[in-house]
């Protein structure tokens, strides 16, 4: 019944072992708490930390910014590390908060899967479907999780069919739900016919499995009551009837999506999920780049950072660079070189993460994630490698939708302003513009919560308070074209132009239809919304 394998590729067998993926999902869905029990069942953390819980256990161990702690929402992404089983799996927690798009994006490009995590009783949500689409201009695997099924849930087919309209893919029930909310009991597991019973009062407890033999196994009714069981019978040979078989190809062509049902909060489904994802889910997978596609299995590493970020101890104003190895076999003190500045870099003391833990990675293969430490060198986007000259390909920068000027609350501290500010730029948290006229720095960001993000971190890691005021630009735009006629086009506009942080001209304004003008009347000249990251 269990059909795992799809056509894989011959890969050594610890990159084949690996499984790098991420959760999206909708805000409260319940990303975090599934994440945690990953880790509880992953051995990797003794409790799980409900989000909205009290106390100490309310410190959830993947959520350590202080304003994650205040929220409940997940800010920056970490990446944890944690064995399953056979497998090693590699977790990089998105941002789950409308406001963090890009950064979600970006993490995107550091996974070979998706978990799609919907809330039972809503179905399929705004961020969800947003995220959802970004993993398909990817072409990512998806495999999902009907999560809170202990509360009032919808109808399972109106749930399915719900995924199939709005996210056009097809479904394929991994389990099916025995009632919902106060009377919810458990799943049939229809890949191994085993029912899973749920224990409401040990919400850490691993599910009571029985093997069971077929929907007319007598034993199902010592567990089942009647009336329940009649009704599980119905719907399992409706859903065999009119819902496709899982194949284990359309799942990597990411066509079709398994479907989980469960309550991560009472830890129930979530083993069957992670049973799924090393069945199911893609090893590492070849990474686009400029000559050529860097495949996993090449003896010699490459890699590339897709977020950095800054003060994740306060204790130590450090800086770790989050780089997904795209091929080879990492060992710690390797001499790697840093592509965009041809210079070579020892990569001493690379990290492995457990939340808000971390140690030392003496080794590490394509597919997971490492830290590296470092003062400012490493960017996003950064490509390295063991000497050739590749560049990693696909790592977008979206222009801000938001603008703010931004004022520190002393006057006297003004360099430790644009210090923190080019700080988060280079994190990828926020755009920092230098205009061409004038002092100051105007912030750009994607939604407004991210003003209210940087605030607190820039008071909170640097002591500084600073407010943010409104700014007479709406837009910022890219400008490219030939360097003659870009310099031409700016000292022309000099009261519209600045510089972001990589110093390539921004064209700012209020106004769309000034945008459109300035490409009818500058053919030569592109205004981009998007930057690739490439360098």
């Amino acid at each position: 019944m269990l059909d795992t394998r799809s056509n894989r590729p011959d890969l050594p067998a610890e990159i084949a072992r690996r499984r790098t993926f991420a959760i999206i999902s909708h805000p409260d869905a319940g990303k975090t708490t599934l994440t945690e029990k990953f880790l509880l069942y992953g051995g990797a953390i003794q409790m799980a930390g409900q989000v909205r819980a009290k106390g100490e256990a309310r410190r959830t161990r993947s959520d350590f910014m202080k304003m994650e702690q205040d929220r409940g929402i997940s800010v920056s992404a970490s990446a944890m590390s944690f064995d399953f089983g056979q497998f090693r799996f590699n977790l990089v927690d998105t941002p789950g908060h409308s406001d963090f798009s890009e950064d979600t994006y970006r993490t995107l490009t550091a996974v070979d899967a998706a978990v799609m995590v919907i809330d039972g009783a809503k179905g399929v949500e705004s961020q969800t479907q947003k995220l959802f689409e970004v993993c398909r201009m990817r072409d990512l695997p998806i495999l999902t999780f009907c999560n809170k099924m202990d509360r009032e849930s919808r109808d399972t087919f109106e749930i399915i069919d719900e995924i199939q309209e709005n996210l056009a893919i097809d479904v394929t029930p991994a389990s099916w739900p025995i009632g919902m909310g106060r009377d919810f009991l458990g799943c049939y597991d229809l890949l191994r016919d085993r029912l899973e019973l749920m224990d409401r009062a040990d919400r850490n407890k691993v599910a009571e499995s029985i093997a069971i033999e077929g929907l007319d196994d007598p034993r199902l009714a010592e567990h089942v009551p009647a009336a329940m069981l009649a009704q599980l019978r119905e719907e399992i040979e409706m859903a065999r009837e009119l819902l496709p078989a899982l194949d284990p190809q359309a799942v990597m062509d990411g066509t079709m999506t398994p479907i989980w049902f469960g309550s991560a909060i009472n830890s129930f489904g979530v083993k069957e999920l992670m049973d799924g994802i090393g069945s199911y889910g893609p090893e590492p997978q070849p990474q686009s780049a400029s000559p050529r596609q860097i495949a996993p299995d090449e003896t010699k590493v490459a890699g590339f950072v897709f977020k950095v970020q800054a003060n994740m101890d306060p204790k130590h104003r450090d800086r770790v660079a989050f780089l997904r190895l795209a091929s080879g076999h990492f060992r710690r003190g390797m001499k790697l070189t840093h592509v965009r500045t041809k210079k070579p870099m020892a990569v001493s003391n690379p990290v492995l993460f457990l939340a808000s833990d971390r140690e030392l990675a003496e080794e590490a293969w394509a597919g997971d994630i490492i830290g590296i430490p470092n003062h400012g060198q490493l960017r996003i986007g950064d490509t390295l490698t063991e000497g050739e000259a590749l560049k990693v390909t696909g790592i977008p920068s979206f222009a801000p939708e938001l603008l703010q000027g931004v004022r520190s609350g002393d006057p006297m501290k003004t360099k430790h302003l644009e210090k923190a500010l080019m700080q988060f730029a280079e994190e990828g948290a926020a755009k920092v513009f230098k205009p061409m006229i004038g002092s100051g720095f105007i912030v750009g960001v994607v939604g407004a919560l991210q003003f209210e993000v940087l605030a607190s971190r820039i008071e909170l890691e640097y002591g500084l308070p600073v407010r943010f005021e409104p700014s007479q630009f709406t837009s910022a735009r890219w400008v490219t074209g030939p360097k003659t006629a870009v310099e031409k086009f700016a000292d022309v506009n000099k009261g519209h132009i600045a510089y972001d942080n990589d110093g390539d001209v921004v064209y700012m304004t209020r106004l769309q239809w000034d945008i459109d003008r300035i490409e009818r009347d500058y053919p030569e000249l592109s205004l981009s919304a998007t930057k690739e990251m490439m360098v």
